[in-house]
């Protein structure tokens, strides 16, 4: 579990899942979580991944095991999301990386695609809206005035319950999955979460949509073929802006595709990284 200090002195720590043979310089793939989880979160995965690729999972400040001892309302900004992974990759020496997010995840991955094209080889991006849908905060208030109230108020547990229910997972997924789901990220602070609420919140903060244009990366997106957060106008969008990408629908309904489909998910990556990285993967 290295750690690694931002440039505001933020503690911010990554994992590292490494089962490629040890006498080849394998390439390096970010996997980065979303609002309110952390790096455990890909658990499901990594066993797919990690035979071909060094899979670096970092932990969003605030959120994890990086730190949330920081002025969370001044610190979580989109800025220094990606300030914090120029730092981790840095410190792993990787002067370029395949970069893949889920949600918020993806969101940071498109902006640094565009700012720091030198340092994307690839990009996936799974469930990741490229703008606010004007509704997203009401669905996630549950009856109170705002989604930052409704996690102060119920909690970081319940309020995840709430959501899991809402547009997460499919209604047959396994229901020791959700719960683990819950408290898994229950074990962040509710001030790390409302903060990040508050980023995700903003419509121009969130909105990818200046920064598509200048992405030169080849880009897969990963979208599931019934979920809210993402609309077929939303991806008729992406694919307009940015001539590189290319969408892929899981069939499953959901947000979480990555969890409840993990094999079809990382198929599809393999093939999309191999295609344009000359690395052969076979499982």
């Amino acid at each position: 579990m290295p750690k690694v200090k931002s440039k505001d002195g933020i503690t911010l720590n990554y994992d590292i899942h490494d089962y490629t043979d040890p006498w080849k310089d394998a390439p390096i793939l970010v996997l980065q979580h979303g609002n309110g989880r952390s790096s455990r979160f890909w658990f499901s995965l990594l066993p797919y991944l990690t035979r071909n690729f060094k899979v670096v999972c970092p932990d969003l400040r605030g959120l994890g095991l990086s730190s949330a001892d920081f002025d969370l309302e001044r610190g979580i900004t989109r800025e220094n999301y990606i300030s914090d992974l120029l730092c981790i990759l840095d410190d792993l020496g990787a002067s370029t990386v395949h970069y893949a997010g889920e949600s918020l995840g993806g969101i940071i991955g498109l902006m640094a695609a565009a700012l720091h094209p030198e340092r994307i080889r690839t990009l996936c991006v799974m469930s990741s809206p490229p703008y606010q849908l004007h509704d997203t905060s009401t669905a996630l208030s549950f009856g109170y005035s705002s989604a930052a109230e409704a996690l102060a108020k119920m909690g970081v547990a319940a309020w995840s319950k709430g959501v899991n229910s809402a547009n997460r997972f499919p209604p047959d997924t396994d229901t020791g999955l959700q719960e683990w789901y819950a408290a898994e990220m229950g074990k962040n602070k509710v001030e790390s979460l409302i903060a990040t609420q508050r980023v995700l919140g903003n419509a121009e903060a969130r909105d990818t949509r200046p920064f598509l244009p200048r992405i030169k990366a080849p880009v897969l997106g990963l979208y599931s073929s019934g979920a809210p957060t993402v609309t077929p106008e939303m991806e008729r969008v992406m694919l307009d802006l940015v001539p590189t990408m290319r969408i892929v629908h899981v069939p499953v309904k959901g947000h979480m595709i990555w969890m409840v489909e993990p094999a079809a998910c990382a198929a599809h990556m393999l093939h999309f990284m191999s295609l344009h990285d000359g690395t052969f993967c076979h499982q």
